[in-house]
C-alpha cells in the first residue's frame, strides 16, 4: 500500500527527484510538498534523495475501493461532462462530488467508460429515465440527470454508499429528480429505457436475469467493471437472455459493454 510524505520547501528539483523515485502523485503548495510513494521505497531513502532531515509520513487514502491513489480529488473531463471536487463552483455539464469512500470518482477507467457510453446513448436517443444499478457515489445517475434525463433511480446494497449519493445529489441540486433505494435489481419493479451497471463481472453475470427484466422496450444497458479476460462470459450471459450487443469499449484492461433489448 502506498504511503504519504509531507515536507516543507519543495521545489522543481524536489519534484524531479520524487518522480525519479517512482512517486504515484505529487502536489505542491505554499506550505510545501506532498507525495504518494510505493511501500517498497523506505521513507529514509526518500529523505536522503531530497536532501532533507525531516519528512512527515502518514497513511495514504485510496479512492474507488483503494484502486485509485491520489493525494486529493481533482477535476476530470469525460466527453462533455466534468466531474469535479465539491468545493468547485457549479457549472454546465458538471457533477460535483464530496470526497468519500464510495466508489465512483470518475478517475477509474470503468466509471469513465460508463460515462462515455451514457453520453453516446443520451445524444442519440435521450431516455426519459435511468436506472443506476450499484450506484456508489451516485456519479452515473447524477451525470444522466445533468445531461438532461428527467429522472433516475439509483440503487445499491451498501447503505453508506446511498448516504454519499444522497449528499452528492443535494450538492448538485438534483435531489428532487433522484430516487434512492437499497437492494439489487430483484428488489424493484418496473422497466427503464436505460440501465447502467458499473459493478464487477461476477455480480453482473449473477444478476443478469433480474437486470435484463429491468430493461424496457427498445432499451439499452451499459455494463462496466469487466476485466478484458472475462468480457466474453459477461457478453454471453446477457445475449442468452435476448440482449443484442451494440458496442464494446476497452481501456487499461477494462471493458464496457453496450447492449439493447430484442423486444
Amino acid at each position: 500500500m502506498p504511503y504519504r510524505v509531507d515536507f516543507r520547501h519543495g521545489d522543481n528539483d524536489a519534484l524531479d527527484r520524487l518522480v525519479e523515485l517512482g512517486a504515484i502523485d505529487v502536489e505542491s503548495s505554499l506550505d510545501g510538498m506532498a507525495a504518494l510513494l510505493p511501500d517498497s521505497l523506505p521513507p529514509e531513502k526518500v529523505a536522503a534523495a531530497l536532501g532533507i532531515d525531516e519528512i512527515a509520513v502518514s497513511p495514504a487514502v485510496g479512492r474507488d475501493a483503494g484502486s485509485i491513489w491520489v493525494l486529493s480529488p481533482r477535476p476530470i473531463s469525460i466527453g462533455r461532462l466534468r466531474v469535479v471536487p465539491a468545493h468547485r463552483e457549479p457549472a454546465p455539464y458538471t457533477v460535483r462530488l464530496i470526497d468519500a469512500s464510495a466508489f465512483g470518482t470518475g478517475l477509474h477507467p470503468t466509471t469513465a467508460l460508463c460515462l462515455e457510453g451514457l453520453q453516446e446513448i443520451v445524444q442519440i436517443a435521450p431516455p426519459d429515465a435511468v436506472l443506476d444499478m450499484g450506484t456508489g457515489s451516485g456519479v452515473l445517475a447524477l451525470a444522466a440527470l445533468t445531461l438532461g434525463v428527467p429522472r433516475a433511480l439509483a440503487i445499491d446494497i451498501d447503505g453508506d454508499a446511498l448516504r454519499v449519493a444522497a449528499s452528492n445529489a443535494r450538492l448538485n441540486g438534483l435531489a428532487e429528480r433522484l430516487q434512492l433505494a437499497r437492494g439489487g435489481p430483484e428488489s424493484i419493479a418496473g422497466t427503464w429505457p436505460l440501465v447502467l451497471a458499473n459493478v464487477l463481472a461476477a455480480p453482473l453475470i449473477e444478476m443478469a436475469p433480474a437486470l435484463v427484466r429491468r430493461v424496457g422496450h427498445h432499451g439499452h444497458v451499459v455494463l462496466s467493471g469487466i476485466p478484458s479476460s472475462v468480457e466474453p462470459d459477461v457478453d454471453q450471459a446477457y445475449r442468452r437472455l435476448g440482449m443484442h450487443r451494440v458496442n464494446a469499449v476497452s481501456r487499461a484492461g477494462w471493458v464496457a459493454l453496450v447492449l439493447r433489448t430484442s423486444w
